[in-house]
């Protein structure tokens, strides 16, 4: 069995309060450096990619570089997902970990929550950090998400002003209108820096109505690992509610031959969603096809 990647959960730590985002119930919790390395040599004989969050932003550690290292020694490549609030508070150069294959930056982070700093503010790290890469020639990836592409266009006006310190700072042409109108995936700002466009999704969450069965990459394409031990089959179980089993207690192998995830895996083979958040997830109506 192998996945394209694993979401691991250095800490569930995010420091805001996103409106698009779940409440954070669970107490705060860092991965210590001892057992993410256990959690990793084990994650090495299922991937080649680790993801560094499921709820947390791993920028909000000090000591992000000493995972990343841990990372590179098992040969895997790394994602960093984060708000950008945490970017100024690194040296750009350990941002660039060798590591790190991708750096995800949540633009619409800004706009969806209650903050001291100014809109220039929240945005000259984050062009500081594509510059210094495009300074540098870094191969690594960064993409830009503005993941609030509605009908409604209810962000309309925060997107505007996103497009236009973009075409500000590296002189590529934005055109609203047709954005809303064609709704490409990616647009190329520069040299592996990507504006990556999706519409807002609904977290899967017991309270949600039934949406019924059908197909999902938990379990196919990645598997998910919360800072405390407990291993989840899908990257947006941030509370565990469907546990497969605790690295603390168990190995890695063991949880994923064991009949609960085996279970799982075979029902979504055959479009059936047999866990009630599953059921209850809107999310994998996006893979009905797959």
């Amino acid at each position: 069995m192998k996945f394209y990647r694993i979401y691991v959960e250095l800490t569930n730590v995010c420091g805001l309060k996103c409106s698009f985002c779940p409440s954070k119930s669970l107490a705060s919790c860092k991965m210590d450096l001892e057992f993410f390395e256990d959690v990793i040599s084990q994650c090495s004989l299922y991937t080649k990619e680790i993801a560094c969050h499921v709820m947390g932003d791993p920028l909000t550690l000090s000591d992000i570089s000493r995972y990343l290292d841990i990372i590179s020694k098992y040969n895997l490549k790394a994602v960093i997902t984060t708000s950008g609030y945490y970017i100024s508070k690194h040296p750009l150069q350990e941002l660039f970990n060798p590591a790190i294959k991708q750096i995800n930056i949540s633009l619409n982070s800004f706009n969806k929550n209650d903050t001291t700093i100014s809109f220039d503010e929240y945005m000259e790290p984050i062009l500081k950090l594509c510059s210094y890469k495009l300074q540098h020639q870094i191969d690594t990836f960064i993409n830009l998400r503005l993941w609030n592409i509605d009908k409604s266009m209810s962000d309309r006006e925060y997107n505007v002003k996103i497009f236009q310190i973009l075409e500000d700072r590296f002189g590529v042409k934005l055109d609203i209108d047709k954005i809303y109108q064609e709704k490409p995936k990616t647009i190329r700002v520069a040299s592996k820096v990507l504006l990556h466009f999706d519409e807002y999704f609904e977290w899967p969450s017991l309270s949600n109505p039934i949406y019924g069965d059908g197909k999902c990459l938990g379990l196919k394409s990645h598997i998910g690992i919360l800072c405390d031990g407990r291993v989840v089959p899908c990257c947006l179980d941030d509370k565990g509610v469907i546990t497969l089993g605790n690295l603390k207690d168990k190995k890695l192998s063991t949880i994923l031959s064991d009949k609960k995830a085996v279970d799982i895996r075979k029902g979504f083979e055959q479009g059936k969603a047999i866990e009630e958040l599953c059921q209850k997830c809107s999310y994998k109506s996006r893979f009905t096809e797959v």
